[in-house]
């Protein structure tokens, strides 16, 4: 069974940081994707970046140069440092996973953690 548990969420000043982190049971990150999606109130979930088993990262525009996905497969745990927050960052952030080597976008994934809250403040 996938569990996956984020941590790491709160609430943060504009321009401030925050590092989100998500450890998984049954799934290890050397053959699976992982990403991280958000969901504002009211707002559909987006995709805020995916990282493939080889490393390589996409992410969504709104967040590119400010935010970085990686992942200690030791530790079978993915991150997302977060730099430069806005007001507009603020949302339920969620890790996720598939299986499979390559993300190949924000489709399709599996298992869901139950999310950390962000809030950043004007």
């Amino acid at each position: 069974q996938v569990q996956l548990v984020e941590s790491g969420g709160g609430s943060v000043q504009a321009g401030g940081s925050l590092r989100l982190a998500c450890a998984a049971s049954g799934v290890t990150y050397v053959g699976a994707c992982m990403a991280w999606f958000r969901q504002a109130p009211g707002k559909e979930r987006q995709g805020v970046a995916t990282i493939n088993s080889d490393g390589a990262t996409i992410y969504a525009g709104s967040v590119k140069g400010r935010f970085t996905i990686s992942k200690d497969n030791a530790k079978n745990t993915l991150y997302l440092q977060m730099n430069s927050l806005k007001p507009e960052d603020t949302a339920m952030y969620y890790c996720a996973a598939k299986l499979g080597r390559y993300c190949y976008g924000f489709g399709g994934f599996d298992y869901w953690g139950q999310g950390s809250k962000v809030t950043v403040s004007s």
